[in-house]
């Protein structure tokens, strides 16, 4: 299939400037006044039906209306017009009796815009103008009832739909389009429907055109009319690769504005917007003039959100010719790299990268695995089936598992109706599903019943590739991620090498075959019953989690998932000892890398919650540690009888704690069940009901935070924590408002609370409202997830007199960033309160609070503070005072982190360039490497790394400041440093003893030549004119002493024009493989000293593996220096020949260098180490960089340089400006 020759030509302009789409079609026609038999014509002169406003019938009855309308747009100066094809579906024209002729339609209208843009274009070459073929959206919906009292009827098909949008395609592209524009789209599904159309028709035409999706935001609620956020909408739609995505339509530029900014964010493709001329006024029409759109239209693409941008309902060529001037010379949104994480979606987003915590999966709406689920499906109560699922979610269950595979039933039917069901309600279809079936039939019914981007479970080799093959690909068709069970054809893999080889042989399949994203690849190696009493079963569960260990360091951003509940179903029975098996089993696989697992959410118990002796029993069977491991537990399990999720009936001792303890464990247990009697005791032993919520329950909710920030407490726990926390402060409140009883309190003033988009953690902030409200100030509390325009809307609405913005993840520090930069835009003038988890005063004071300027922001620590803080702000005699001490103290702070340009003169960037080194390159022959490409170390005794350790930074780790050895004899810390050498030596005895950390290496050579001044680049051999692969350096700027040159890396590198060969090495190793593992170990058992001890350690072997391997190469594999010796701690002054500089460090301060090491060596693939989006290692006890063999190359550091330099890096490396100046914010 060949690319549609738009593609080139539009990418490339798209890289240049933003584009222009055309205004309203329909604006036009209706300035026409057109009459009944207008619209008829001769053609349709005795049609049965009326046919007045059937806009797209006009392509065949008044085409000269239409192409003068084309011509106009053209005329104004926007690149692309979309075809009046709105309403030209089958669908839509069935409601004048016309559906035969949409074919006709789409080809014709699709003529006409091509002939006009064929007219302008011979008029004026240089510029090339495009035709977009417009999708709509039909007049029918494939995701929403047209009967509030059936919500599963619907009035329209997924199948329907694909046949439908197949016959508009095909005109639209026989008739000249050069791209397909999937337009105002309210109903994903049907959007859905219309890009598995778009895909068959090109696969049938054997021609790709690029494709633009605008979905519809229709209210405030910054939502779609089928309910989906905007991210989720993304992410339900990303499958089609589409040249670019946003927003049309319902709402002004003003309105839109948030949901484009959104999108702009999220997004990896171009950016569209095409709002409405404003907002309708009261007779339908709109009143927003040129200037005043394209005025804000302006904003968006100077705060950098567009590529593509136009007008929709009520737009004319006037403001289309203002948009073009107004966005003329503004840069365009710089597109985002892809991020290869998993981004699934129900009607809010779950994106799942390589940082996220354990994603549980809801197992109890699967009729195979769940009697009460299967029995409801078949006395067809939906209803109650319904509400499984909807117990499911509330439980914690971030997808929901939904299975119909039932010889008793007619599944197609029955997974169909559950989900409508499920969609049309908002609280259980927030979530993602997982359609799972052993029938690809029921799949796929499955998949065109769920608007957002769902889970395959499952695909596998066990017919063969062809079959396998085509599954995946249609799995990308209809835009679902894909879980790959460990089979093959000849069966199913029951030992870690057939489980390693199977996932390798499926991922290479599907990314080399389909180019399938990795990040959609969930792979299942089989979870099989341990504890059965039959030898072959006892390594199941080690070979599951090694398993899961292999996928995480060979097949890069691949998921893993599996049923849990099979681990232990030999003890079926006995949910006490199963819910134990489940915990310690996920405990380990989480650790090896398993993403997400189907549970039942409801009942997880605690890890740190095992009584030890069950425990020890638990993971001697889970990690096979010894022969008699499952008669033990067998033993054990006899003496164990079962216990309800919340609290045991076995063991009640917790009861005889003391009061603040018994409130302590029921909030991490979960228990509800003597919630009410232990807070009404906690009450009568204070003087006020406050003090509960401020003394145990907060105390409580602490050590919640803490297990579930370790990873020893799930999702599912925390959720039954919250409820017994506000369950308890529920029963308080009637207590705490008595007090207030009597005469109308006077309040002190109206505070606003919100946990801010995106997070949903509210504890925090209830207990703030509650404490704030006990203390006479009123509370608007807008709950969680709450966009920033609904924040001020209501903040201006209600005249509130402080706003608090709440969060616990750290996404969540970029929104709050985002709503002071939105206050201080829209001219608030109230202070800002700043509190959660991951906030922090010098986030507050660095980030936030300078972007708003016109009141005060605060960082409340916690609820206790919060009553000072709002007193002091409220109050008009300390207000001043405490205003400007707090400002006094932030400023200090950004004093002492801020990145501050240097008040130095420095060199013109030419001038710098000039006085670069000066090497004699015709008296100097480089060494060869004894080998080119690269080359890897596994398992590298880390025995011979330890006599490489630079213990000063040790030391400095742990706040000992001193240089080794002289510090263990200082008067001082000299005690401290001893007690802390030695156990970190008996330590690093353990660690090579149990082999309980890995240290792994690659490095590389290749031929190189500097390019230019400053770059070198890289050859495939060393007779190869043109680079493969180049590094771009920046030059000292700093003014020196006569003589003195400004350093550059590409100065020790011989030039391109020299005939001297010349080479480069690169090198990455890691010393903490089994780190994170260790040192979690260690926390569970409460040791954090030697938690700590284990990361600082791991980081020096990594830094002395460099300085070892270093050695190496010039010894051995470069071999320049071979009769070099040196003692640790002249290799530590850097005494030897060369140097080994890191991107982000001062000689080479540009992170994004590390990209193209990386590509060089590929450690992801060979040791287990990959990049962050931001440039970090993992794991982060890693060290990079590269080697210079030359004599006279040295370490020095860049130092501040000029703007020119970074236009100049920015034109090489063809990147922005804006990207490299956050990189080099230092040097600036």
């Amino acid at each position: 299939m060949r690319p549609h020759s738009s593609f080139k030509i539009l990418t490339e302009l798209l890289e240049q400037r933003i584009l222009v789409l055309d205004g309203a079609m329909g604006t036009m026609i209706q300035g026409k006044k057109l009459s009944e038999s207008d619209f008829r014509g001769e053609r349709f002169k005795n049609h049965e039906s009326d046919l007045s406003g059937n806009n797209d019938l006009l392509t065949l009855t008044q085409p000269h209306i239409i192409s003068k309308i084309y011509l106009s747009y053209l005329n104004a100066g926007c690149d692309i017009v979309e075809t009046n094809t709105f309403n030209s579906t089958g669908s839509s024209q069935s409601d004048y009796g016309l559906s035969e002729i949409t074919y006709e339609l789409n080809l014709e209208a699709a003529k006409l815009a091509r002939s006009a843009c064929d007219e302008i274009y011979n008029n004026d070459p240089q510029r090339p103008r495009f035709v977009a073929g417009v999708l709509g959206p039909t007049s029918k919906t494939a995701s929403i009832s047209p009967d509030v009292n059936d919500p599963a009827l619907r009035n329209t098909s997924f199948d329907s739909l694909v046949e439908d949008y197949k016959i508009s395609t095909s005109g639209l592209i026989k008739g000249g389009s050069d791209i397909i524009m999937v337009e105002t789209s309210f109903d994903t599904l049907n959007a859905k429907a219309a890009i598995f159309a778009i895909q068959s028709c090109f696969e049938e035409l054997g021609v790709a055109l690029p494709v633009m999706i605008s979905g519809t935001i229709t209210d405030a609620s910054g939502r779609t009319l089928s309910g989906q956020t905007v991210s989720a909408f993304y992410n339900s739609v990303m499958h089609a690769s589409p040249l670019s995505v946003g927003f049309n339509c319902a709402l002004g530029a003003e309105q839109l504005r948030p949901h484009v900014e959104e999108i702009s964010s999220v997004a990896s493709f171009y950016v569209s917007a095409h709002p409405n001329a404003g907002l309708p006024n009261e007779f339908g029409e709109y009143d927003q003039t040129p200037s005043e759109m394209a005025a804000l239209i302006k904003e968006f693409a100077e705060q950098g959100f567009v590529n593509i941008v136009g007008g929709c309902c009520g737009t004319t060529p006037e403001h289309t010719k203002e948009i073009v001037e107004t966005v003329r010379d503004l840069p365009p949104r710089t597109v985002r790299n892809r991020i290869k994480s998993c981004n699934l979606s129900g009607l809010e987003p779950l994106n799942i990268g390589e940082e996220s915590l354990f994603v549980n999966i809801g197992e109890r709406t699967n009729v195979t695995g769940s009697a009460k689920f299967a029995r409801l499906i078949r006395d067809e109560n939906y209803e109650e089936a319904i509400d499984v699922a909807r117990q499911q979610v509330e439980a914690g269950a971030q997808i929901i598992d939904i299975n119909m595979d039932e010889g008793m039933l007619d599944s197609r039917e029955a997974m169909e109706i559950f989900l409508k069901l499920v969609a049309s309600e908002p609280d259980i279809s927030r979530v993602p599903i997982m359609i799972d079936s052993s029938k690809w039939e029921i799949i796929e019914t499955g998949l065109k019943w769920t608007q957002g981007k769902s889970i395959v479970n499952s695909i596998s080799l066990k017919e063969g590739e062809t079959e396998f093959l085509e599954k995946a690909k249609l799995c990308l068709q209809y835009g679902s991620a894909v879980i790959v069970m460990a089979f093959d054809e000849s069966g199913q893999a029951d030992s870690l090498e057939r489980k390693n080889t199977i996932c390798a042989r499926s991922y290479k399949l599907l990314t080399e075959k389909l180019n399938f994203p990795p990040g959609d690849i969930i792979f299942d190696p089989n979870v099989f019953a341990i504890g059965t009493g039959i030898e072959e079963h006892n390594n199941y569960a080690v070979d599951f989690i090694e398993c899961c260990r292999y996928i995480k360091e060979n097949l890069p951003h691949a998921k893993i998932s599996g049923g849990i509940s099979n681990v232990s179903f030999s003890f079926r029975g006995n949910n006490t000892i199963r819910e134990a098996i489940h915990s310690v089993f996920l405990f380990h696989a989480i650790e090896a890398g398993l993403t997400m697992g189907i549970v039942n959410a409801g009942q997880l118990t605690v890890y740190d919650d095992i009584p030890p002796k069950l425990k020890k029993a638990v993971e001697d069977v889970v990690l096979n540690r010894n022969e008699s491991a499952t008669d033990n537990l067998m033993k054990l399990a006899e003496s164990i009888t079962n216990r309800a999720s919340e609290g045991s009936s076995e063991d009640l001792s917790w009861r005889n704690n003391s009061i603040e303890d018994r409130l302590s464990y029921a909030l991490v247990k979960g228990v509800t069940k003597y919630i009410e009697e232990d807070t009404e005791l906690a009450r009568k032993t204070v003087s006020k009901p406050i003090e509960v919520i401020e003394g145990p329950l907060m105390r409580g909710m602490d050590q919640v935070g803490d297990l579930f920030g370790s990873g020893k407490m799930f999702l599912p726990q925390v959720v039954k924590s919250a409820r017994v926390m506000k369950q308890a402060v529920s029963y308080l409140l009637p207590f705490i408002e008595a007090e207030q009883a009597g005469e109308k309190i006077q309040r002190k003033g109206k505070v606003l609370l919100a946990t801010v988009k995106g997070d949903v953690h509210d504890i925090g902030k209830n207990i703030v409202g509650v404490v704030l409200g006990c203390n006479n100030y009123e509370i608007i509390d807008l709950g969680v997830m709450v966009p920033c325009e609904k924040i001020l809307e209501v903040a201006q609405k209600e005249n509130v007199d402080i706003i608090g913005l709440s969060g616990l993840i750290t996404p969540s520090l970029d929104e709050m960033v985002h709503v002071a930069a939105e206050m201080q835009r829209l001219n608030f003038s109230v202070p800002l309160l700043i509190g959660g988890a991951t906030t922090s005063k010098a986030h507050t004071a660095v980030k936030i609070e300078g972007g708003y300027k016109n009141n005060s922001t605060i960082y409340v620590p916690d609820a206790s503070k919060s009553v000072s803080v709002v007193s002091s702000l409220l109050n008009e005699e300390k207000r001043q005072g405490y205003c400007d001490a707090i400002k006094s103290e932030y400023s200090h702070i950004r004093e002492r982190t801020a990145k501050r340009k240097s008040s130095r003169s420095i060199l013109d960037y030419k001038e710098a360039n000039n006085n670069s080194l000066s090497i004699d390159w015709s008296s100097y022959t480089p060494s060869a490497p004894m080998f080119l490409d690269k080359k890897v170390f596994k398992n590298y005794p880390i025995e011979e790394l330890i006599k490489y350790i630079d213990w000063t930074p040790f030391f400095i780790t742990w706040q000992l400041s001193g240089k080794y050895p002289g510090i263990l004899e200082d008067e001082k810390v000299g005690k401290a440093a001893t007690e802390l050498f030695n156990d970190a030596k008996e330590l690093l005895s353990r660690l090579v003893k149990e082999n309980s950390l890995q240290a792994n290496a690659v490095i590389g050579f290749w031929p190189a030549k500097r390019i230019g001044t400053n770059d070198v680049g890289i050859f495939r051999g060393e007779g190869d004119k043109l680079p493969y692969n180049t590094f771009h350096f920046l030059r000292q700027q700093m003014i020196k002493e006569p003589a003195l040159p400004n350093l550059c890396l590409a100065d020790f590198i011989a030039p391109q024009e020299k005939t001297v060969s010349d080479f480069l090495g690169g090198f990455v190793v890691t010393a903490g493989i089994g780190e994170e593992a260790l040192s979690k170990e260690y926390e569970k058992e409460n040791d954090d000293y030697h938690a700590l001890l284990v990361k600082a350690l791991a980081d020096r072997l990594a830094e002395a593996f460099a300085e070892h391997m270093h050695e190496r190469v010039r010894k051995e594999y470069w071999g320049y220096c071979t009769e070099e010796s040196f003692n640790n701690e002249e290799l530590i002054s850097e005494n030897y020949q060369g140097i080994r500089p890191a991107p982000g460090y001062p000689a080479c301060p540009d992170h994004s260098e590390k990209e193209t090491l990386f590509s060089l060596l590929e450690p992801e693939k060979s040791i287990g180490v990959s990049l962050t989006e931001s440039y970090a290692m993992r794991p982060a006890a890693s060290v990079s960089g590269l080697y210079f063999s030359h004599p006279e190359s040295r370490y020095f550091s860049v130092g501040k340089i000029s703007e020119s330099q970074v236009d100049d890096l920015a034109l090489r490396k063809s990147v922005s400006k804006e990207k490299l100046a956050k990189l080099l914010s230092q040097n600036l």
